[in-house]
C-alpha cells in the first residue's frame, strides 16, 4: 500500500471513529489494526452526533470525508436489495454541494480553453458567481455576442488526482471485502466501485456529456414528452460544456405547478412514459433523474413538458437484458411466476442448477401479498427490491449493468408519486412493453430481421458448398481440430501457476524459518553473533519471513 493510501486510510478511521461508527471499522478488515487509535480522539467522547442514528452518522462520515465518497454513498443508496432501510434511506439524503471555486480561477479555465479566441468575442457577459456547485464541476450563467442565453459548465480544477486516489483506496478496501466478507464474493464490491469509477470518468469529459445530451435530443426529437437544451459544439471543449440556458418550473414544486392548472395526473403519466420510452424503445436513459434535474415547462398547462438537465450518467441495456426485463415485468403482472422464475435462470442471474420449483414458490410469496392491493398503491420499484432480495436466498449475483436502471426507476416512480398520489403506474406501462414485445418478437420483427441479414446471406451464401466439402474433406483426413483454449482457461491456468509460485514461497520461508531455528538451538555452534543470535539465522529468519510476506501480498 502506498504512503497517500495509508494516510488516507488513517484519516477514514478518524472520521469513522469521530461518529461513533465502531461497527464500519471492524468490518473492514484493513482498519482493525487502526481501531485502537481510535479511542485516543477526543472526538470520540465529546461528539453529540453519536447519539444519532447509525444511518445519520454514516451519511455525515461520507461528507466529512469528501465529495468521491459522497457519490459512492449515492451509488450505495440504490442498492436497497443490499442495505438496511434505515441506512438507504439516510444515504439517499446525500447531497453532491461543495463550496464553490473562485470566480478569478474559474475565468482562467475559460480563457484557457479559448487561448484562441478573446473571450470578449464569444461571450457579450459571463456570471461570475456560479449558478450550481459540485463535486465534478460548477456552472456559470453567460450570454453570447449575438443575445443567445447559455450556460457555461467547467470542470473543477485539480479534481482528478483526488479521483483516482479515492478510487484506488475503494478498491483496496473492495478486495479485502470480497476475501474476508462472507457475502463479498457474491456481491462484487470491486464491479461496483468499477462502475462509481467509470460514471465518475464519464462525468469528467464534457464532450461525452454533449454527445449524450445531443442523443437523447435526437430520440425525443418531434415528440411533446422531453425537451433536452441545445449544445454548442463549436464552444465545448473536453473541460467545458456550453449549452442553453433553460428556464422552468422544478418538478418538486407541486404546489407552484398546482397553482398554474397544470394537469398533474397527466405529468406523472408523462414521466413514466419517458421512462420506459428511454429503457425499452432507446435503450438509452438519463440515469441520474432526481428532482434537481428535471423541470416542468408550463407555457400551456394544459400540455406540460419535462425538461431535463446534466446528462453525466446514462445507462443502456443489452438486448438481452431489454427483453428478460420486459417479459419479468409481464410475467409479475400476469402472476406467472413461473415464467419469472425461467427467465431469471435463462438469463444467468440465478445459477443454472436453481430449483425452479422453490424458486416459484419463493416469488410467489413476495409477490402475492403486493398484488393483493389496488394496482394504484403498488411499487414496481419496490417489487423489483423485494424479488432481488428473495433471489439472494439463491445465490443472485449482483447485476451492476441493472443498478442504474434500477435507481432511476425508484427516482421516477417516487416523483411520479409525489405529483399524483392516485398513478396506476403499470397502466402506463403495460402498453409500451406490450407494443415494445410484438416489435421485438412478432412476426414483424422476424421481417426486419430477414431485411437486415438477406445482404450478409446473398454475400455468404454462394461459398457455403465449397466451404462444406472442405470442413468434410479435413474432418476425413483427421485434421480437424477443435480450439478449447478459451479466456476462462488461460486465466485459469495464470490462476493455478500463480498459486503454485505462492505455495512454493511459503514452503521455502518456512524452511528457512525452521533452519534458522535449528542454528539458533546448537549448542555451542561458534560463528559471529548479533543481538544474542547466530547471523546465520538472521539471515535464514528474514529470508525466510520475506518469502512469506512475497507469497501473501502476492495473493492480495
Amino acid at each position: 500500500m502506498k504512503a497517500n493510501q495509508l494516510s488516507r486510510l488513517i484519516q477514514i478511521n478518524h472520521v469513522l471513529a469521530k461518529h461513533r461508527l465502531d461497527e464500519v471499522i471492524k468490518a473492514i478488515h484493513l482498519l482493525r489494526p487502526l481501531r485502537y487509535f481510535s479511542f485516543l480522539s477526543p472526538h470520540r467522547w465529546r461528539n453529540k452526533q453519536s447519539t444519532l442514528p447509525r444511518g445519520e452518522r454514516l451519511r455525515l462520515a461520507l461528507q466529512d470525508l469528501g465529495p468521491i465518497f459522497v457519490k459512492f454513498g449515492q451509488v450505495l443508496s440504490t442498492r436497497r436489495d443490499l442495505l438496511p432501510p434505515d441506512i438507504a434511506n439516510s444515504l439517499a439524503k446525500l447531497q453532491d454541494q461543495v463550496a464553490p471555486f473562485p470566480a478569478e480561477q474559474a475565468k482562467q479555465l475559460i480563457d484557457k480553453a479559448y487561448e484562441a479566441e478573446s473571450l470578449n468575442e464569444l461571450f457579450a457577459h459571463i456570471e461570475p458567481e456560479p449558478l450550481a456547485s459540485a463535486s465534478i464541476a460548477q456552472v456559470h450563467a453567460a450570454t453570447l455576442k449575438n443575445g443567445e442565453q447559455v450556460v457555461i459548465k467547467l470542470v473543477r480544477p485539480g479534481i482528478e488526482p483526488i479521483i483516482k486516489r479515492d478510487i484506488a483506496l475503494l478498491y483496496t478496501l473492495a478486495s479485502f471485502a470480497e476475501r474476508y466478507w462472507s457475502e463479498g464474493k457474491r456481491l462484487r464490491p470491486r464491479e461496483i466501485v468499477a462502475e462509481l469509477e467509470k460514471n465518475l470518468f464519464d462525468e469528467l469529459d464534457m464532450l461525452r456529456e454533449a454527445s449524450s445530451a445531443s442523443q437523447l435530443q435526437r430520440n425525443f426529437e418531434g415528440t411533446t414528452l422531453l425537451y433536452v437544451p441545445k449544445i454548442y459544439w463549436k464552444l465545448t471543449k473536453p473541460n467545458i460544456l456550453v449549452q442553453e440556458r433553460i428556464y422552468g418550473t422544478p418538478i418538486s414544486d407541486t404546489e407552484g405547478l398546482i397553482a398554474k392548472g397544470v394537469d398533474m395526473a397527466k405529468l406523472a403519466e408523462m414521466g413514466v412514459e419517458i421512462f420506459f420510452t428511454q429503457v425499452f424503445k432507446h435503450s438509452f436513459f438519463h440515469a441520474d433523474m432526481h428532482p434537481g434535474n428535471i423541470m416542468v415547462d408550463i407555457h400551456d398547462p394544459k400540455k406540460p413538458k419535462y425538461v431535463a438537465v446534466d446528462f453525466g450518467i446514462m445507462g443502456t441495456l443489452s438486448p438481452d437484458d431489454q427483453r428478460y426485463l420486459a417479459e419479468n415485468f409481464l410475467a409479475f403482472f400476469n402472476h406467472d411466476y413461473r415464467r419469472v422464475a425461467e427467465l431469471h435462470v435463462q438469463s444467468g442471474w440465478v445459477p443454472a442448477d436453481t430449483r425452479l420449483d422453490e424458486f416459484e414458490a419463493a416469488i410467489r410469496s413476495v409477490c402475492e401479498p403486493i398484488f393483493a392491493r389496488p394496482l394504484k398503491e403498488i411499487s414496481f420499484g419496490q417489487l423489483l427490491l423485494r424479488l432481488f432480495q428473495t433471489a439472494r436466498r439463491f445465490n443472485m449475483e449482483v447485476q451492476p449493468q441493472l443498478v442504474l436502471l434500477q435507481k432511476t426507476l425508484l427516482n421516477i416512480e417516487g416523483l411520479g408519486r409525489d405529483l399524483y398520489p392516485d398513478l396506476d403506474l403499470w397502466k402506463t406501462a403495460k402498453p409500451i412493453l406490450e407494443t415494445w414485445m410484438k416489435e421485438k418478437m412478432g412476426w414483424q420483427a422476424a421481417l426486419r430481421t430477414l431485411q437486415q441479414e438477406a445482404p450478409h446471406w446473398a454475400e455468404t451464401l454462394p461459398e457455403m458448398p465449397r466451404l462444406l466439402y472442405d470442413l468434410s474433406k479435413r474432418a476425413q483426413e483427421g485434421q480437424f481440430n477443435v480450439n478449447l483454449a478459451s479466456a476462462d482457461i488461460q486465466q485459469l491456468r495464470k490462476e493455478i501457476k500463480q498459486a503454485s509460485y505462492r505455495s512454493a514461497a511459503v514452503t521455502a520461508g518456512a524452511a528457512f524459518l525452521v533452519g534458522a531455528a535449528v542454528i539458533t538451538g546448537l549448542d555451542g555452534y561458534a560463528t559471529t553473533m548479533f543481538a544474542g543470535l547466530p547471523i546465520l539465522s538472521w539471515v535464514f529468519g528474514l529470508w525466510g519471513l520475506g518469502l512469506i510476506y512475497f507469497s501473501i501480498s502476492k495473493k492480495s
